[in-house]
């Protein structure tokens, strides 16, 4: 059995290493996690097992209002949360498997690492549409984007699948190449707005990305040693920023072996353009899925190739329509990455498939804790608060696990975050500033309630959600500046019926109003 082992793994798999903390992920999550118990306990050995080649970090955080915050991601060598922080050791392996009981891990490099308390931020896996179609590519982390880059250098059409934020992203993005956008539903974008939102950004998408206003424009995806732009990451050591309180939020590195999840305006730093000269259109396929997907060579395909042009792949959808392109992009949302960790143990899981955690991150295995996208959050939540598998979100769980770990530790009381008591998230679509607060999109609200909207075309699209009389969500796009106010007025549950007529009048400076 060992004939096929080096030395190296088999005297690895021999030696037990004990640490007061082990995390298991280098995205936002378990970095965020790893930082804050190495600065409550200086002394206690704190593990990180990664199985990318940099991970991911929090930098320039700004919190924006009480529930509103921004930051930057970057992307490091692990050599620099070691340096800053003495007492962390960095593991570069993914994890093979989880004796839970034991308290131990096994890595895929041999190692078995040995805990006291234990976080799994491991984050989530694309869910492709097929996992054996060749010309069928997920866009996760900086490689898979790198072969996108790659093969749409050379593409004269392709197949976007999915309305998520790295769709949205990726079709305002590409130049060069037509692309057809296949959504289930009846808007783009439902996941972040409705569909009088989305109405208000389509013009932005039929424009072909307009120039960046300077208002909306947030920092490149850079390296310290390369000229800006560099999606190769430069040498070891350079430094990959991103601008953060974005779309996706799916950090940690997988037991795949898989890096960790993009950075918010990841596609600022990568040329993304095909093989055409002149500017190419963006078709919408409404409330359509992929029915099936063949090559030319395929003996069984439907119609003869003809019927619809050459290409590489064809995409037949569930309205009838039959597309040929170079290659499908599959951006229809993320599996949570437990695998590693099911055999054997006995964790209770979500509908979702995430690690059920409690209001103190806890899992249902002893002394096992979860954060960002790997866990659900199953304690009864607030009124205005649910989970979305954001990168803010993935920071403040992260954040919250390390402190009910050192408070375990410490035998002290702690209450669940003021963070999770109201949902806030700010990023940018289509080159607008975009916040969304509480119910935003009157999410379990049933007809119990009422909108209030107000649109200027091309400027600001402003959408209130109120349950008897009283503020319970909004979705702000635009430079609105109403998003302190408003989260003031959800978190304050002001009965706002005398002033409803007036509420988006663009005449009263509604901000000073209600100062």
């Amino acid at each position: 059995m060992l004939a096929n082992v080096s030395s190296a793994e088999r005297m690895a798999s021999h030696q037990m290493q004990r640490f007061q903390f082990v995390v298991v992920g280098g995205g936002i999550a378990g970095v965020t996690c790893v930082e804050q118990l190495a600065s409550d306990f200086p002394s206690a050995e704190v593990g990180l097992i990664t199985a990318a080649s940099h991970i991911k970090a929090v930098a320039n955080f700004k919190q924006v209002s009480q529930t509103l915050e921004e930051f930057d991601v970057e992307e490091r060598p692990p050599s620099v949360l070691q340096e800053k922080y003495p007492n962390v050791t960095v593991f570069q392996s993914a994890v093979r498997s989880l004796q839970a009981d034991q308290h131990t891990l096994q890595t895929e490099d041999g190692r078995s690492v040995g805990y006291e308390k234990l976080c799994i931020c491991s984050g989530a896996r694309p869910k492709l549409l097929t996992q054996d179609q060749p010309y069928v590519l997920g866009v996760r982390d900086t490689d898979s984007v790198q072969e996108f880059q790659k093969r749409l250098s050379s593409a004269k059409r392709i197949v976007v699948v999915g309305n998520g934020g790295i769709a949205l992203e990726l079709v305002f993005e590409v130049r060069g190449c037509e692309v057809v956008w296949a959504v289930k539903d009846k808007a783009i974008g439902n996941t972040f707005f409705d569909a009088g939102a989305a109405q208000f950004l389509i013009p932005s998408l039929e424009a072909q990305r307009p120039p960046r206003d300077a208002v909306c424009k947030r920092a490149r995806y850079t390296t310290e040693q390369g000229p800006e732009g560099n999606s190769d990451g430069g040498p070891e050591g350079g430094l990959h920023t991103f601008t953060a309180g974005g779309d996706r939020r799916r950090p940690g590195s997988g037991s795949t072996g898989a890096g960790s999840a993009l950075g918010p305006d990841w596609h600022e730093g990568f040329l993304l353009r095909g093989a055409e000269q002149t500017p190419q259109g963006v078709r919408v396929e409404y409330e359509c899925e992929v029915q099936e997907i063949f090559t030319p060579s395929d003996p069984l395909r439907p119609q003869p190739e003809a019927d619809y042009g050459a290409w590489p792949v064809y995409v037949r959808l569930t309205n009838g329509r039959t597309v040929g392109c170079d290659f499908i992009v599959s951006a229809t949302g993320v599996v949570p990455n437990t695998d590693a960790f099911l055999q054997g143990n006995n964790f209770s899981l979500a509908e979702d498939g995430g690690l059920r955690v409690d209001d103190h991150m806890m899992t249902s295995e002893r002394d096992v804790y979860a954060a960002g996208d790997v866990c659900s959050a199953c304690w009864e939540p607030s009124a205005l608060w649910q989970q979305m598998r954001l990168w803010t979100q993935a920071r403040q769980m992260g954040w919250f696990a390390g402190r009910c770990m050192a408070a375990d530790v410490l035998t002290q009381p702690i209450e669940l975050d003021f963070c999770f008591e109201l949902f806030a998230h700010i990023t940018k679509f289509f080159n607008y500033k975009v916040v969304i607060l509480g119910k935003f999109n009157a999410q379990g609200l049933g007809a119990d309630h009422e909108l209030l909207v107000r649109c200027t075309k091309g400027q600001e699209y402003v959408k209130v959600v109120l349950r008897g009389g009283k503020m319970v969500g909004a979705v702000l796009v635009g430079e609105t500046d109403l998003e302190e106010t408003f989260e003031n007025l959800i978190l304050n549950q002001m009965d706002l019926t005398p002033y409803k007529d007036e509420l988006l009048n663009p005449n009263i400076d509604i901000e000073d109003y209600f100062d």
